[in-house]
């Protein structure tokens, strides 16, 4: 099965489509013509979404759909910011991050992040979005919002929210970024990541029942090759042993197996890289150690359609709980996945930054 392309933000694009203003824009800006909540909704921009294939679209992006963008002025108080903790720190009561089925919950992120300064002085954009799950089991899902400023690119950046959505639930949420001086243009959503909750890879500073952490780094490129490490963390009580190679499945948008790709063991084919083509050999992982793989592959493009796997589900080994990572697989035309044995992983890599 042929996957779509990534989400890709061209520049024609967002200049050409405007789906929403977000708040009243004087004129004299920067000039002393806006004062309040209409000045900061005017530094906030207007609404941008593409789908998978780099499309126009007015409507969610695989269950995401912003409602709407206000801007708040400095000092002010964001929708939302006034809403009481439940007992388990969300919103009325609900775990935060999850919507039961026909339920919305409202909660609002903290922003700036953890260790970020709080720009007091400038008005802040705060999106509302609905997340969406037609699912009959829970979806964790990664989202990545944009906020581009044309005029002052340095301060474009981007925000990403993990949120868990119930079988069938939808969940509204709110994400907040300080504006710049000239303001945002365009905000939307660049991306959107989703997979089964009991699939998703534990986060930092966790440990699953299984007593294992499987994740996948953010992978290195050169010249069209790419390499991406997966790392297996003994974070439970007792000893695990791994041989072998880590069983994958490839997935399509859809979670659906993508068809005709060769997984090979080593390069062959691919690269010569050293340590990659290291034959298999026992290793077991007291707590606290970690194993590593690697997945390797080239993006080349020649004759016929390119194929993009967004999915990656994994298996320690046979009979391992599945983890399913998103390391975005750009095969092109080449057909061919190389993959790596187990290995211990020294000890200043392990608890590396992985992707979520």
């Amino acid at each position: 099965m042929r996957t779509p392309k990534p989400f890709v933000v061209t520049g024609a694009l967002l200049a050409s489509l405007v789906l929403g203003a977000c708040g009243t824009q004087t004129a004299g800006r920067g000039g002393g013509g806006e004062t309040g909540a209409t000045g900061a909704a005017g530094r906030c921009g207007a609404v941008v979404t593409v789908d998978a294939a780099g499309a126009p679209v007015s409507g969610e992006v695989d269950g995401v759909r912003i409602t709407g963008v206000s801007g708040v002025p400095a000092g002010g108080s964001s929708p939302g910011s006034g809403e009481s903790p439940g007992p388990d720190g969300g919103a009325d009561g609900e775990r935060p991050g999850a919507a039961r089925p026909g339920d919305v919950s409202v909660t609002a992120d903290t922003l700036p992040a953890p260790g970020e300064p709080v720009d007091a002085g400038r008005p802040r954009c705060t999106v509302t979005y609905t997340v969406t799950n037609p699912e009959k089991e829970a979806f964790t899902y990664t989202i990545t919002f944009g906020f581009h400023s044309a005029q002052e690119p340095a301060h474009s950046r981007t925000h990403r929210a993990v949120v868990e959505v119930e079988a069938g639930g939808t969940l509204r949420r709110t994400v907040e970024e300080n504006a710049p001086l000239l303001g945002f243009d365009r905000i939307g959503v660049s991306d959107v990541k989703r997979v089964p909750t009991a699939q998703a890879p534990a986060a930092a500073g966790t440990c699953p029942a299984s007593g294992l952490r499987l994740t996948a780094d953010d992978g290195d490129a050169a010249a069209g090759l790419r390499v991406v490490g997966l790392h297996l963390e003994n974070c439970g009580t007792r000893p695990y042993a791994v041989e072998g190679y880590p069983l994958l499945d490839l997935l399509d948008s859809a979670h659906q197996p993508v068809e005709g790709i060769r997984i090979v063991e080593g390069g062959k084919g691919v690269a010569l890289v050293t340590g990659f083509d290291d034959p298999p050999r026992p290793v077991t992982l007291k707590p606290g150690e970690a194993a590593t793989a690697g997945l390797m592959w080239r993006n080349t493009t020649e004759f016929g359609e390119a194929v993009t796997v967004p999915y990656v589900r994994v298996r320690a080994r046979d009979g391992a709980a599945p983890v399913t990572v998103t390391p975005h697989l750009d095969l092109g035309t080449t057909g061919t996945l190389g993959v790596s044995a187990w290995r211990e992983e020294p000890a200043d890599r392990a608890g590396a930054p992985a992707r979520p």
